[in-house]
């Protein structure tokens, strides 16, 4: 299992060389990959006192594009992955061509893990092709474009949201292929990850619950004609809610034991002051997981 760090959007700060030495510091302890979670628009809460979603305008966020071509050329190993890029919501070829530009800056090293979003408030303020309640249908056209635009030089595609006639992106990711990874516990995702996915993120403790939602994306994979032995799946190990070195351990080993190939360790929440205190808490939970 494969042993991650989630990137802590809104406690690092906006200082770059903050980013680089967390990014050097993660790399050399051995994670094997940085995750970072996507937020466009944020709200103010001065007009929405009732507001319960976790981010404002107040949060700080890097864009995850722009940020991993940052660490594309900070590190030399750590995989770069979005977790999640709210897919919908941005415009289809924009991201073929991030995507495969971080990827040959990186020595092909992303993995695009995408989603449908939760918030219509950020979706409204993106612009009218932005369709809330057409996301999930939408995302699922984006996927099949991406993987065009990164496999052919020039493509054709004809759909409901997308009109491409003989056009392509330059230069193509490294294997003309990215990874794509979905992210979310609704069935319809579970449908989409064995149609559509190479991985999933379960947002799951290593429960029965887990176990269920793994046997039907297993049986909707058969059914799609899928080999369930190529989706990966990544748990994420948050430390604000497993707070000792024995639920770490246990967190840990339950997932390995429901077959995951990946996991990530969110050090936020935490109350943690500086980068320093992120890399420190990363190094505990690192020694520990390692003795599994």
């Amino acid at each position: 299992m494969r042993i991650g760090a989630v990137f802590p959007q809104t406690e690092l700060g906006a200082s770059a060389s903050a980013i680089r030495e967390y990014a050097h510091a993660v790399e050399a302890m051995g994670y094997t990959h940085i995750l970072a979670y996507d937020h466009v628009l944020g709200v103010s809460i001065a007009t929405r006192p009732s507001w319960s979603e976790p981010y404002t305008s107040e949060s700080l966020f890097h864009e995850v594009f722009v940020l991993f071509g940052y660490l594309a050329a900070a590190t030399e190993r750590i995989e770069l992955v979005t977790g999640v890029l709210v897919l919908p919501r941005r415009q289809t070829a924009l991201v073929a061509k991030q995507a495969a530009e971080v990827d040959v800056l990186s020595g092909g090293r992303l993995r695009l893990g995408v989603g449908v979003g939760l918030s219509e408030i950020d979706f409204v303020g993106l612009g009218p092709d932005t369709d809330f309640h057409h996301r999930g249908a939408r995302c699922e056209e984006q996927i099949a474009v991406l993987r065009e635009l990164w496999r052919e030089h020039a493509i054709t595609f004809i759909g409901r949201w997308h009109r491409m006639d003989a056009v392509g992106i330059n230069p193509l990711p490294m294997r003309q292929s990215i990874p794509i990874w979905i992210g979310g516990s609704a069935e319809a995702t579970l449908r989409r990850v064995a149609r559509l996915g190479d991985g999933w993120f379960p947002e799951l403790a290593p429960d029965q619950q887990a176990r269920d939602m793994l046997q039907r994306l297993h049986t909707y994979a058969r059914d799609a004609g899928r080999d369930t032995g190529v989706l990966g799946i990544e748990a994420r190990l948050d430390l604000a809610e497993v707070r000792d070195e024995a639920g770490w351990k246990r967190f840990a080993e339950g997932w390995r034991q429901l077959g995951a190939t990946h996991l990530c360790v969110n050090t936020m929440g935490l109350g943690l002051a500086s980068p320093a205190a992120h890399i420190a808490t990363l190094q505990r939970v690192k020694a520990s997981l390692d003795l599994l």
